[in-house]
């Protein structure tokens, strides 16, 4: 499991590298199916599809069929200008699968890039239509939308943003919803949304400078997965409406299934002004994201070269022709595996079989499940829900005592989370959950 002297050039993300001096990195060599392998052929159950991204398993064949096929024909074509059969085919298919105003598909590369492009759009869309006092925007506390500078102050992460901080646009941060430590004693399922106050009178007070809000629909995951109830999403969507303030759907992490629904949005029955996927869109193959908004934003760069509104944005490798085979083969498998119903079994036991094995525990605040996301967060006393010390590396320590025992499975915080591949077997929804609850009792006792 140690890293190879040769690999120390390598400076990993989200790593304090001097703990690798304890805890050597885990070196990878191959993957197959929900497991991945090290050099000496130990498996490790991929128990986060590889930061969310891996819904088929790895060296799916059908997947690599149509990368290598994809590859004989044309791997890279810049989209500035020029058009392929694999970008025009993924852009009907999603403008098909998402709602009717969803009319147009900006491609990109990554999450964060998705999200920057969302924000330059909404606001040069003000500009283009005379409306340059609204260049602020707005996101949530525990909110996640990646990591340049734009998407991070939209970050509800102080560990991630506060160093960038006198770098970044001066947005808007909102107290967000935490069913878990709820001020109103609701939970999820009965919840009025009240917890909308805090949005509802920042949006009064700052409506008329704010273009966009951005957030992540019932799930909020870099925050340790905190589920809300879907009334918060169309008490926003009336509420920017009013204000004429643009509403940014990041679905980034929950898209193509992962809540039980093809798009989160579906359970809330609104309709965004900008939609962005990417992750699970070539089922952890290839680097690619996407925008997609209405006809409205779209106009509003419309017009004559000398008028100057084109959209100023690209990057090289948007649209790739690989990239996007690939997620025209994933659609597909979605279709003919109707996999939203094959689904539900499997995340039902999840969800069962870890309020089952962690419930009781005295250190376990909550079990809370949604889709094919199962959390469990840890707290040093359950009866007032107060947190363990940072400092503990709790979450951290079982994650490590984890992987002694072949699985993957990465904490956030003192969270621990599954969000498996939907190959995954019930029998190994089972051994997952068990092995996890074996490496928590091993840090935390009985």
């Amino acid at each position: 499991m140690a890293m190879d002297k040769t690999t120390q050039a390598l400076w990993l993300p989200v790593t304090q590298m001097k703990d690798l001096e304890e805890h050597p990195a885990l070196r990878i060599c191959s993957g197959k199916g929900i497991y991945l392998y090290d050099a000496e052929g130990k498996p490790y159950m991929d128990a986060i599809s590889s930061w969310w991204t891996n819904i088929f398993g790895h060296a799916n064949p059908r997947i690599t069929r149509t990368l290598a096929e994809q590859a004989a024909r044309l791997e890279h074509v810049m989209l500035a200008g020029v058009t392929h059969p694999p970008a025009e085919d993924l852009a009907r298919r999603l403008t098909t699968l998402t709602p009717d105003e969803l009319t147009r598909v900006f491609f990109a590369g990554d999450g964060a890039s998705a999200v920057e492009i969302a924000m330059k759009m909404s606001y040069a869309s003000r500009r283009n239509t005379g409306h340059t006092e609204k260049r602020r925007f707005v996101g949530l506390s525990g909110g996640y939308h990646g990591e340049t500078l734009g998407a991070l102050s939209l970050c509800g992460h102080d560990a991630f943003s506060d160093i960038f901080r006198p770098l970044m646009p001066d947005n808007l941060s909102v107290t967000g919803p935490d069913c878990y430590r709820c001020p109103h004693g609701k939970t999820r399922n009965d919840c009025d949304a009240e917890c909308f106050e805090h949005m509802e009178g920042a949006l009064e007070k700052h409506g008329r400078e704010v273009t966009a809000v951005f957030i992540e629909p019932m799930a909020q995951g870099a925050a340790g997965w905190r589920f809300y109830s879907p009334r918060y999403l169309r008490k926003l969507r009336e509420c920017t409406r009013h204000h004429d303030i643009h509403l940014v759907f990041d679905e980034i992490a929950v898209g193509f299934g992962r809540l039980g629904t093809m798009f989160a949005m579906e359970q809330a029955g609104v309709t965004p002004d900008f939609l962005t996927l990417s992750k699970s869109i070539t089922s952890g193959t290839l680097p690619l994201s996407v925008v997609m908004t209405t006809d409205a934003i779209y106009e509003a760069f419309l017009g004559d070269f000398t008028q100057m509104k084109a959209f100023m944005h690209s990057h090289t490798y948007m649209g790739n022709p690989l990239a996007c085979a690939v997620a025209n083969e994933t659609l597909s498998m979605f279709e003919e595996g109707n996999v939203l119903e094959t689904n539900k079994p499997k995340y039902r036991h999840l969800a069962n079989h870890a309020a089952l094995r962690f419930a009781d525990h005295r250190h376990v605040g909550e079990v809370r499940s949604l889709g094919f996301i199962t959390c469990v967060e840890l707290v040093s006393d359950r009866a007032t829900k107060t947190p363990f010390d940072w400092r503990l590396r709790t979450g951290f320590r079982i994650f490590r005592e984890a992987l002694k025992r072949g699985v993957l499975l990465r904490n956030l915080g003192d969270c621990l989370y599954f969000l498996p591949p939907y190959v995954i077997t019930q029998d190994e929804i089972t051994r997952l959950v068990d092995v996890a609850h074996a490496a928590m009792v091993e840090i935390l006792g009985e």
